[in-house]
This record gives structure tokens, C-alpha cells and sequence, in this order.
């Protein structure tokens, strides 16, 4: 036993909730953003100004035509396996490889495939990192064994994995419609949650397909966070503050809850306050790319989600156009009520003396 686990701290595979739930899982939110996202981006960019070197198809592949958006969003597997990897510190031969293990993880994982890929690239990164540098022909038993591994494991769990999160995402959506106001509520304040905790709300979003009106209540929460915080710290922080949290991210206030967990009821309770308005009088949906569900404000990309969604709407007929009535509910449940709910309540958590100034102070 100790010659194992001296084996496995010389190769650094360490099996841990951080280096995989929190790490890793921070890593493939990363890879999405800078594929699928930013793909989403770039075909919404083009089509509203009307670029034709962004709207026209660059290349086919059997028979599907791919924008440059569209090659940038295809690469989300890839790019969420060579994340992890990096999270994971693979050395570079293991990391390259893992390119095809995202591929075929994502591919067959369906429309959970960010779930799959990051069970299937964990494990392929870990037997690669195990087998590396350990012959003389490295440059190829390191790339068979990862990819080998990989891609049985895609073949073996990737559709039962993408299966199951894609069932649950299903289940969620389905009962926010059906309960607006307690799913508005619950997914709100579980996703906003999740995005100031050192985890990443929006590979959760990602790996479960939040989309709909669920997806209209996480961009509620995540704004919440964000915009919550990003106020009442203003006194402590000024506008740097307001900027690095409002439009950057909450978790910057992580070490001032560890000190004092109260701060984080005026944020908290202004999401289960913002999560059933979008759904139950906004009936805000965002159906974007799910991963945007979980940015928030986070350089606007979940205002940019539920913007895309909009434009796919109209697109497939299923809405009409966008109204007045839809932009208010977007500016509202993103900037505004957030940022009033959670003054009113952090000035009546500072008069009962839970908080104090300073303690929203960042480092």
C-alpha cells in the first residue's frame, strides 16, 4: 500500500473531491466557454450584423455545414477533456491525447456529453499520467493507453452517464413548468449557490442541459449572487468592486463567508425572490447553450444566453418576436431587482448585527 501511494503522489493522481469536483469540474466549465460559448457568440454575432464571413458555411462535413461558430461549438468535447487534463496537470502527451477521448465521450454521451466527458477524461488522464514516461517508448504507450482507456470508457458508460443527466435535466425543466413558483425558487437558489461556491454552476448547467424556464430561473440566481454582492459590498469595495464581482464573479467573496456566512443572506434570499418572478410573471426562459444557465452577469453571457434563445425561437417558429415586456423582464431579473432586494435585506441584516461593515471586504 505505501508503495502505491508513493507511486501515485510521483505521478500526481490524487483522488479527491477538490482536484475532481471542483477542479476539474471548473476547468471543463472553461472548455465550454471557449468552444461552445464562444461559438454561440460568434453565429449570434454574425447574424445580427450581418458578417458574411461569420454567417457562410466554411466547411461540410459529411454533408453538415459548419459556420466558424459552428466549428467552435463542434470542438466542445475536445476542448472540455484538454481542460480537465490541465486541471489535472497531465503532462503533454496525455493532455494532446485526450483530445480524441473528449470527442468520442462527448459524441456518445448525447445531449449529456459534458457529464461524460468529465468522468471519461478523468479516468483516461489518470491511467495516462500513470503510464507516463515509464518506458522507452513513451510517445507510444502513453497516447494507446490514454486514448484506449478513453475511449472504451466512452464506449462502456459515456451513453449511460449522458443518459442519466440528460433525464434529469429533463426532470427539472419539466417540473419547473409544471411548478414555476417552487422550481423557480429552488433552482434559483441552488444554482446561484453553486455559482458563489468554488464549483462551477455553469458545467452543472452544461451537464445537465438546464435550458427553458429552469434556465431562465439559474440565469435568476446567478444574477442575484453576483449583482447581491457586487452592491452591498459597494461601501467596502467601490467600483472595482462592483466590476470584478457584478460582471466577474462572486466566488471572490468565498473568503468573507467562510468568516461570516451571514453575508450571504441578502444575495441568497434576493435569488428565491428573483428565480419564481422570472418564472411565474417573466416567463423568462433561457434556450441558449445550457451553460450559459449557469454565468450569471459573468461578462453578460447569461443576458447573452437568453438573448440566443430568442433569436433560436423565432427561428423554429415558436415565438412570434421580441417584445418590450421581454427586455424588461431580462433587465429586472437580471440588474435591477437583485441589486434593490438584496439592499433593503442586507440593511435589516446589518440592524439586527449579524454583519458589520468591513466584513465584505476583499482581500
Amino acid at each position: 500500500m505505501g508503495k502505491v501511494k508513493e507511486f501515485m503522489k510521483k505521478k500526481d493522481i490524487e483522488i479527491s473531491l477538490k482536484r475532481y469536483g471542483i477542479d476539474a469540474l471548473g476547468a471543463m466549465a472553461q472548455g465550454l466557454f471557449c468552444s461552445l460559448l464562444i461559438g454561440t457568440i460568434i453565429d449570434t454575432f454574425g447574424k445580427q450584423f450581418h458578417i458574411p464571413f461569420l454567417t457562410q458555411t466554411v466547411a461540410t462535413v459529411k454533408e453538415v455545414p459548419y459556420t466558424v461558430g459552428g466549428l467552435a461549438s463542434a470542438m466542445s468535447g475536445p476542448a472540455m477533456a484538454v481542460a480537465i487534463g490541465s486541471a489535472l496537470k497531465c503532462p503533454p502527451l496525455v493532455l494532446f491525447s485526450l483530445i480524441a477521448v473528449g470527442f468520442a465521450s462527448n459524441a456518445l454521451g448525447g445531449a449529456g456529453g459534458p457529464l461524460a466527458v468529465l468522468f471519461v477524461a478523468i479516468i483516461a488522464a489518470e491511467f495516462g499520467k500513470a503510464v507516463s514516461k515509464e518506458t522507452k517508448v513513451d510517445i507510444l504507450v502513453t497516447p494507446l493507453v490514454t486514448i484506449g482507456v478513453g475511449v472504451f470508457f466512452s464506449w462502456l458508460i459515456a451513453p449511460t452517464l449522458g443518459g442519466m443527466a440528460s433525464y434529469v435535466g429533463v426532470l427539472i425543466n419539466s417540473a419547473t413548468y409544471m411548478q414555476p413558483f417552487l422550481m423557480g425558487i429552488l433552482v434559483s437558489v441552488i444554482v446561484g449557490v453553486a455559482l458563489t461556491l468554488p464549483i462551477s454552476s455553469a458545467a452543472i448547467c452544461a451537464a445537465l442541459g438546464l435550458t427553458g424556464l429552469a434556465g431562465g430561473a439559474a440565469v435568476a440566481g446567478c444574477s442575484a449572487q453576483m449583482i447581491g454582492f457586487a452592491v452591498i459590498s459597494f461601501k467596502e469595495n467601490k467600483w472595482g468592486g462592483l466590476v470584478s464581482q457584478g460582471i466577474g464573479t462572486s466566488m471572490l467573496q468565498m473568503p468573507n463567508i467562510v468568516k461570516n456566512p451571514r453575508i450571504w443572506i441578502a444575495p441568497t434570499l434576493a435569488s428565491a425572490i428573483t428565480g419564481p418572478i422570472a418564472t411565474c410573471l417573466f416567463k423568462l426562459e433561457m434556450n441558449g447553450a445550457p451553460v450559459s444557465s449557469g454565468m450569471g452577469t459573468c461578462g453578460f453571457v447569461g443576458q447573452l444566453g437568453v438573448y440566443t434563445g430568442w433569436l433560436n425561437d423565432i427561428a423554429n417558429g415558436t415565438k412570434m418576436g421580441v417584445t418590450a415586456f421581454d427586455w424588461a423582464g431580462l433587465f429586472l431579473i437580471s440588474f435591477v431587482l437583485p441589486a434593490i432586494l438584496s439592499l433593503i435585506i442586507h440593511t435589516g441584516v446589518k440592524k439586527l448585527g449579524w454583519v458589520k461593515d468591513g466584513d465584505l471586504k476583499l482581500g
